[in-house]
Parts: C-alpha cells; sequence; structure tokens
C-alpha cells in the first residue's frame, strides 16, 4: 500500500505594500484628493465671497476696503433686486412644476407598450444634452424680432411684430417655458425609471378588486412613485433657481434688470459694473435662497414619502 501524500497550499505572504494599504490609516488618506478639491473649488471661493461682500471691490484692485453691511443694505432696499429676486423664483419654482408635471404625463404615456415608445422617448431627452447657451439662441432666431418664425406668424394674422423678448410682461414666462422644454427629458426619464419599478403584481390585485384607473393612480402609481418625485423636484429646483444660460442668450437679463436673475445680475454687476462686493453679496443671497428651498422642500417631500 502507498502512502498518501498530503500537500498543502502555501499561503500567500503579505507584504508590506499590501499591509498598508488595508489598514484603516492609509484609507484615510485616500480622502484627501476629495477634501483638496473641495477645498480649493468651493470652500474657498465661499468664504472669499463671503469676504468680498463686505468691501467696496471693484473686482480688479489689490486692496479691499472693508463696509460693513453696506452692500447687504443695497440689496435689500434695491427695487431692482426685488424684481431680480421674483424672477429666479419664477424660473425655479415654475419650471419644476411644468416640468414634473409634464414629465410625469410623458413617463405615464411612455410607459405603456407601443411602437413609437423608443423614439418618442429619444425625441424628448435631446434637448436635455444640448448646451443651454446653444438652446437659448436656438430660440433668440426663433423669436427675435426681425426675421424670428414665430414672429413671422404672428404677424401674418395681426398684421405687425411684436417684441416678445424686450416685453418685461412676456419675456419673463418665454424664458420659463424655454428651460422647462428643455429639462422636461430629464424628469421624464426619473419617472419612468420609477414606473418601471413597480411590480404588475399591485395593478393586478386592484383590478380584480375593481378600481378604476385613477384609483390604481392614486393609490399605487402615485404613492410609490414618492421617491423619483422627491428625485425630481429637488434636481429641479436647484437647476431652476440657479438658471443663467439661456437668460444670458434670450434676454441677457434685460431690458434693464426687468428678466435677469441672481445669476445674470450677478454676472452683469460684477463684469460691467465692477461692483464686486455686491455681486457677492447677491452670489450669498442666491445660495441662501437654494438652500433655503431645497431643504424645506427636502424635508417636506421625505415626510410624505414616510407616510405613505
Amino acid at each position: 500500500m502507498k502512502p498518501s501524500v498530503v500537500v498543502t497550499k502555501a499561503r500567500p505572504r503579505r507584504t508590506t505594500g499590501m499591509r498598508l494599504a488595508k489598514s484603516p490609516v492609509m484609507l484615510n488618506w485616500m480622502y484627501l484628493p476629495a477634501l483638496l478639491l473641495f477645498a480649493v473649488f468651493i470652500y474657498y471661493p465661499f468664504f472669499r465671497g463671503l469676504l468680498i461682500s463686505f468691501t467696496d471691490w471693484d473686482g480688479y484692485s489689490q486692496a479691499l476696503h472693508y463696509i460693513g453691511i453696506d452692500n447687504y443694505k443695497r440689496m435689500l432696499t434695491d427695487s431692482r433686486v426685488h424684481t431680480v429676486i421674483i424672477n429666479t423664483l419664477i424660473y425655479g419654482l415654475g419650471s419644476t412644476l411644468f416640468q414634473n408635471m409634464f414629465g410625469l404625463l410623458y413617463a405615464l404615456l411612455l410607459n405603456k407598450h407601443g411602437k413609437a415608445k423608443t423614439f418618442v422617448r429619444v425625441i424628448v431627452y435631446i434637448p436635455a444634452i444640448v448646451s443651454p447657451i446653444i438652446m437659448g439662441y436656438i430660440w433668440y432666431f426663433l423669436l427675435q424680432y426681425n426675421g424670428g418664425a414665430i414672429n413671422d406668424i404672428i404677424m401674418a394674422f395681426t398684421g405687425k411684430p411684436v417684441n416678445l423678448l424686450a416685453d418685461p410682461k412676456v419675456n419673463v414666462w418665454i424664458i420659463m417655458i424655454v428651460n422647462t422644454y428643455q429639462f422636461l427629458g430629464i424628469a421624464m426619464m426619473i419617472f419612468l425609471s420609477g414606473l418601471q419599478g413597480i411590480s404588475k403584481d399591485y395593478y393586478e390585485a386592484a383590478e380584480i378588486d375593481g378600481a378604476s384607473p385613477l384609483k390604481r393612480f392614486a393609490n399605487i402609481t402615485f404613492p410609490l412613485l414618492a421617491p423619483a418625485l422627491t428625485t425630481s423636484i429637488i434636481l429641479n429646483l436647484i437647476g431652476g433657481l440657479k438658471l443663467f444660460d439661456v437668460i444670458a442668450a434670450l434676454t441677457n437679463g434685460g431690458p434693464g434688470y426687468a428678466s435677469a436673475s441672481l445669476s445674470t445680475m450677478m454676472y452683469q454687476l460684477y463684469f460691467a459694473r465692477q461692483d464686486a462686493g455686491l455681486a457677492a453679496s447677491l452670489g450669498n443671497l442666491m445660495f441662501l435662497l437654494i438652500t433655503v428651498i431645497s431643504l424645506t422642500s427636502l424635508y417636506f417631500l421625505r415626510r410624505k414619502e414616510l407616510s405613505q
């Protein structure tokens, strides 16, 4: 009888480099590049902007002259700033409302089987991948006073052209509609992914119980879409409240500051009027506005998710 030979597999030796790579200390060092990037591109500009808002800096001189809260007093008493804040709220809240309303409608239609489902999805989403400044200029050429296609149609019915982009009562809503049209596809895709995650068993059980389509939407679809709705609303709010490119292309904030947002007014104050101190104050106001509205919305939407 031959003796049996047991072959044992040699355990690999852990080198010093391997031990260091797996140590908690080394893992913590890996955060360092991200923290450096945040410090250079986020924290430093934020605190620098806060400092500049208490000065009368023109954006070019070497010295900073401290003037206390004068810029904030100017900002709060300037009627043009009040108009710009209202415009910013219209761009943020109005775009969010219509993007989610039409995005949900498109998602519900495309969630059903249809031959043109993929084609329509691509067509609706394409504007979202176009640069906002390009989208703004496309609509500018359609709406411009001289030779604009839409203006030519209006002139065919009324006999005279209309300067839509120079009318303060109209141009704010045009900008809001263009922004809604461009990013409607993102809301649609978020809702569509949420709809595809809902089990068909719920609908089949509701049909057996005799629930109408409206009741199925109210009691199954809408509650289970709550996380998608939260994501879409917060993204749309932040994008709409800091809107810049479309306004710059369509009206450049004019006439005066009639269609400006906080972003475009801040840009004009800094580069055109060399009033960097007031521009920094507006930047801080915009940061505060976006933070308060977004966090408040997130709080209530999360509570709504948990209650359903």
